[in-house]
């Protein structure tokens, strides 16, 4: 038995001297996952809370002032006087910011109705004048022969339309108060 003590100690002395200690563990913190969750919580709570604050301050914000009924028809029937070499196309677009502009300046449900409802509508009400019903009218009428009968009228008719057009818009159009005259 000694031979075999003797073999199983033999490596040993051999051996260099004696290894060097293993550095520290790291040993995770237990509360680590605490921190986080908290982190985490806070990033989102934060993020909220800014999110309102925006919300709040963009309500805050005046709207811009809503271009009135008057204003866009007169708009859009400047932008149809580049359609005039076209007389339907023209027509159509004369005719719709008008329509338009009745059924925002007055409530009448003109673009939806076809000329007859529309005039019958009309014709029930007191907020337009009898000369401003006739002109209206005739008008509609002579939009509807370019649009529906295929009548190619020159650019001085056209020319009539859009004038008729722009001369109701400015008679109806609501009249500006001036808040320093009172």
């Amino acid at each position: 038995m000694s031979a075999t003590n003797n073999n199983a100690t033999a490596p040993l002395a051999n051996a260099p001297d004696i290894r060097d200690i293993a550095p520290p563990v790291e040993i995770a913190d237990p509360w680590a996952w605490l921190w986080w969750t908290l982190a985490g919580i806070a990033v989102v709570l934060g993020l909220i809370a800014l999110w309102k604050w925006r919300k709040k301050r963009a309500s805050l914000v005046p709207a811009a002032p809503a271009v009135p009924p008057h204003v866009r028809a007169k708009l859009k029937l400047q932008d149809a006087l580049t359609l005039i070499a076209q007389p339907k196309p023209f027509v159509t677009a004369v005719s719709d910011a008008e329509r338009l502009y009745l059924e925002e300046r007055f409530n009448f449900h003109a673009p939806e109705r076809t000329t007859e409802e529309f005039l019958r509508e009309l014709s029930a009400t007191e907020l337009l004048t009898k000369s401003q019903k006739e002109s209206l009218s005739q008008f509609l009428a002579s939009c509807d022969l370019v649009k529906f009968a295929k009548y190619e009228p020159g650019e001085t008719e056209l020319r009539g339309l859009h004038s008729s057009a722009v001369r109701l818009i400015e008679e109806t159009e609501p009249v500006a108060t001036n808040p320093e005259s009172k």
